[in-house]
């Protein structure tokens, strides 16, 4: 049997396509094993899937700016690449294939280490997170959502680019909306709406959205998704909240009618092929690299969505305001995405062009 050893995590968004992938392989007779961190998200979803070995190693977050933090996880990536290379000897994979985030670059190092193993990347922004960058000298093969992508990719690593658009799973597609209206003890007199703030939460959202509830809710009905350990006491009629929703996200989203969520590249290409009105809050510029605000910016000039900046969130009736124009023109909105000619690639495409190792046209 054949093996695939898949990595990354920190966030959904980099587990995300990771599981999307994992069936495919799992259906086709491969071995599946995930290398990922002890605490982060990757775990919880990843060991819920039957037939996959999860192994865990040590991982320091690849900061930008000077932390003391830089200091002690200095020490952890090290012994992390010392970790993931005997689990990689051990295992002797076929392929590896690595989605990103600061567990990755040990796995993908240790790869490369192991007589350079044959090593895809994922990157779902315009522009490569730092582990990405770190890992383009090992890996063979560089798959891009953005083809601007390659605008800040070095001369020497452009031949490794493999721009395949956004790649989708069906895992959202044939929600059932009356069986969301239920779940949420919905009525069918008012619009629903919906906040998703990704799958650590965030904070400033969900302080906005509870200062907001009262006016919200005389024209909405409202699903908040609010991240795991975030929820609070509230109980309102019209509102209900989630920390966290697995296989009934997809009623969810067939019930709401405008989507207020972060703008990470994964969530906003899903809600593009759903044509789902949105409105996009990008991750504040002192809690990023900026990749989300480019996401957005592109959304918005190509009118698949509104925006609003994290810092306008306090200002009174901002919010309100900006999810009635959103509202109010989802029609309009919906219109461009449906007259949309986006480059797009199914899970099982990219299986396929994994296994046979073949460029995507």
């Amino acid at each position: 049997m054949k093996k695939i050893i898949f990595t990354g995590g920190g966030s959904g968004g980099h587990v995300t396509l990771n599981l999307s992938l994992i069936p495919y392989f799992l259906q086709n007779n491969w071995q599946v094993v995930y290398i990922g961190s002890k605490t982060g998200i990757e775990k919880e979803l990843v060991c819920r899937i039957s037939g996959v070995r999860y192994y865990e190693i040590e991982t320091g977050k690849l900061r930008r700016y000077l932390s003391l933090e830089n200091i002690k996880d200095a020490l952890r990536v090290p012994l992390g690449v010392i970790q993931a290379f005997a689990i990689i000897a051990k295992e002797k994979p076929d392929i590896i294939f690595s989605k990103g985030g600061f567990v990755s670059f040990p796995v993908v190092l240790g790869g490369f280490l192991n007589r350079r193993k044959k090593i895809f990347m994922h990157e779902s922004d315009v522009t490569p997170g730092l582990a990405n960058k770190m890992s383009l000298p090992f890996v063979s093969t560089f798959f891009t959502t953005f083809p601007d992508t390659e605008k800040y990719v070095a001369d020497k690593f452009k031949n490794k680019v493999n721009y395949v658009g956004p790649v989708l799973s069906d895992r959202l597609y044939n929600g059932n909306p009356e069986k969301a209206r239920k779940m949420c003890g919905f009525t069918s007199d008012k619009p629903v709406i919906m906040f998703v703030g990704g799958s650590l939460g965030a904070k400033s959202i969900n302080q906005a959205v509870r200062k907001n509830l009262d006016s919200l809710l005389k024209k909405y009905q409202i699903i908040h998704i609010c991240g795991k350990g975030q929820a609070d006491n509230t109980r309102r009629k019209g509102y209900v909240q989630f920390e966290f929703v697995d296989t009934e996200f997809k009623d969810l989203m067939a019930l709401a009618e405008v989507v207020i969520s972060r703008a990470g590249s994964n969530a906003i290409f899903e809600l593009h092929s759903l044509n789902k009105p949105m409105l996009l809050i990008p991750l504040p510029s002192n809690a990023s690299r900026g990749e989300q605000s480019l996401n957005a910016k592109a959304f918005e000039k190509h009118g698949f969505a509104k925006v609003i900046k994290d810092e306008d969130l306090a200002k009174p009736k901002m919010l309100t305001d900006k999810i009635d124009e959103t509202f109010n023109e989802r029609e309009m909105l919906t219109e461009n995405m449906l007259k949309s000619k986006m480059k797009q690639t199914s899970s099982a495409q990219l299986y396929e062009a994994i296994v046979k190792d073949e460029t995507l046209q």
